[in-house]
């Protein structure tokens, strides 16, 4: 099968969430299986640090937590 790219749509909240959740997962290497499951982390983790601002601004904490409340409330609606 040849190698297609595949876009995923996510919300800048759920990118933010996202990425967090992956910089926490790099501290703990012993969850990769593979070295190809930790390079495919790296590079997502890279793309949204191309896109997102949040992580550089000194309020990043209050727009992570504001951004999961919103992410865990879009859950229950739907």
């Amino acid at each position: 099968m040849p190698d297609l790219e595949i876009s995923l749509r996510l919300s800048r909240d759920e990118a933010l969430v996202f990425f967090e959740w992956l910089c926490e997962l790099e501290k703990l290497p012993s969850c990769f299986r593979h070295p190809a499951e930790q390079h495919v982390a790296w590079k997502i983790e890279s793309s949204l640090e191309k896109l997102l601002i949040e992580p550089l601004q000194p309020n990043y904490a209050q727009l992570l937590a504001d951004a999961r409340k919103r992410v865990g409330e879009s859950m229950e609606s739907s």
